[in-house]
C-alpha cells in the first residue's frame, strides 16, 4: 500500500499579504500601485459574482495571471522564498476568487 501524499498546508492569505507588505524586494511606490491593482481586481471579481461587471471568468483569469506574474517578477531575485510560496499558493488563491461562496466568505460579504 502506497502512503497517501501529505495534504498541502492550509492557505494563509493574511500571512502572504503581510509578507508582501513587509518584503524589501518591492519598493513603497510599487507596493501602492500593486495594492490598487489588487483592489481593482477584487472589485471586478465582486461584480462578476454579483452578476454584473461585464467580464467573463476567463478574462478575470487573464488579469489574475498577469498580476501574479508581475508580482512574481518583482520578488524572484530579492525574495525567492516569498516568490516560491506565492507560486505554490497561486491555484488555491484562484479557487477562492473564482468560487462565489468562497470569495464571499473570505471577503466578508
Amino acid at each position: 500500500m502506497t502512503p497517501k501524499p501529505a495534504a498541502p498546508p492550509p492557505l494563509d492569505l493574511a500571512g502572504l499579504e503581510k509578507r508582501l507588505r513587509d518584503t524589501k524586494a518591492i519598493g513603497v511606490l510599487t507596493k501602492l500601485s500593486l495594492k490598487n491593482q489588487v483592489d481593482d481586481l477584487l472589485e471586478q471579481f465582486k461584480a462578476f459574482h454579483e452578476g454584473h461587471g461585464g467580464l467573463t471568468l476567463a478574462e478575470l483569469r487573464q488579469r489574475y495571471d498577469g498580476l501574479m506574474l508581475k508580482v512574481l517578477s518583482l520578488l524572484q531575485s530579492n525574495d525567492p522564498a516569498l516568490a516560491r510560496d506565492l507560486t505554490s499558493s497561486r491555484d488555491a488563491i484562484w479557487s477562492i476568487l473564482a468560487d462565489r461562496v468562497k470569495f464571499s466568505s473570505v471577503m466578508g460579504g
